[in-house]
């Protein structure tokens, strides 16, 4: 007989008592913005006398801010950063239909509306600010990149970012023209060709089973809209690199096979910015730290430390010297 489930990815221990085991607090509520409910975390260093600098994360397609995603979370508070994250309209345990991407500035606004609201309370709003994103996340980091306004965020950080869609991937023409006749009707249908992404994702087999089992990933098809959009808005993305000015790192394995090398090759070549960072490392999938081995994923972290670190000390000297998390 099968054991049952487990409520989270590190088995039965109660949250509270795993995340101060991590060294970290952690709260979960719900934000309203004006297109519905956002579901929000926290991560807070438990330790840390003084927080460097703020770090708002989005995950990918069909993820959560919750189960394996979390472990990024918990790596950047651990090392004295405050950390929000809020589940993707559409996805996770915000509302939206699940997994439907029609309108990716509503997506990435919508995510936007909270980031800001943090970013600027009294307690953040004179520390350095960064915005992550992995995968199709770093697509929606863009976008909110792009609607913010100047000297909002001091920097950027993509794991894999999905800038380039790979052949594989892109919606077949004759599908989309023939839903399209549609007139709008087929855009949430969930019956676009589906390439099973998460087996392509994870080098880890014993983390491809953890990542399997979290309750709250989509599993069905791509919908129509979802595919549309997000070749639409690659292309877009790919228009406008070098409206990007903000210091930036950007990381990818050369044998990621979700999102293509390039899409971190062309930010790094086209970006407008000064201070940008490309890290390719060679054999690892497109999960950097949620599905290659511990020894490859702190690999990735330690150099997303190294750069995260060396800015907030840069770009936080005119901004005073951090914030006391229970001021």
């Amino acid at each position: 007989m099968e054991p049952a489930p487990a409520n989270n990815f590190w088995g039965d221990m109660p949250e509270e008592e795993y995340y101060a085991s991590q060294g970290v607090s952690n709260t979960k509520s719900y934000f309203e913005t004006p297109n519905g409910k956002l579901f929000t975390q926290s991560f807070l260093p438990i330790q840390a006398d003084n927080i460097k600098a703020s770090v708002y994360m989005t995950h990918g397609y069909g993820s959560d801010t919750g189960w394996l995603f979390q472990k990024i979370c918990i790596s950047f508070a651990s090392w004295g950063y405050a950390v929000f994250a809020a589940d993707l309209y559409g996805h996770g345990r915000s509302d939206g239909i699940r997994c439907y991407l029609g309108d990716m500035n509503k997506v990435a606004a919508t995510s936007l509306c909270f980031f800001r609201q943090v970013r600027q309370s009294p307690t953040y709003k004179d520390l350095p600010a960064f915005l992550f994103g992995e995968s199709m996340g770093g697509l929606a980091t863009m976008m909110m990149y792009f609607q913010s306004e100047p000297g909002l965020w001091t920097g950027l950080i993509f794991s894999a970012p999905l800038f380039v869609m790979p052949e594989n991937m892109k919606p077949s023409r004759i599908h989309l023209f023939g839903y399209g006749l549609l007139m709008g009707l087929a855009d949430t249908w969930a019956v676009m060709p589906d390439n099973k992404m998460v087996g392509k994702a994870i080098k880890d087999p014993r983390k491809l089973k953890i990542i399997a089992s979290n309750p709250r990933r989509y599993t069905g098809p791509p919908r129509v809209g979802t595919m549309r959009e997000l070749a639409r808005v690659c292309y877009y993305i790919q228009d406008n690199f070098d409206k990007v000015t903000a210091p930036f790192l950007t990381v990818h394995g050369t044998a990621d096979g979700v999102t293509c090398p390039s899409s971190s090759k062309l930010l790094f070549e086209k970006a407008s910015s000064e201070d940008k960072s490309l890290k390719l490392y060679e054999g690892m999938y497109h999960s950097l730290i949620q599905g290659e081995p511990d020894e490859n994923a702190n690999i990735v972290l330690n150099d997303m430390r190294e750069w995260i670190d060396a800015r907030a000390a840069k770009y936080g000297q005119n901004m005073g010297q951090g914030t006391n998390i229970h001021q």
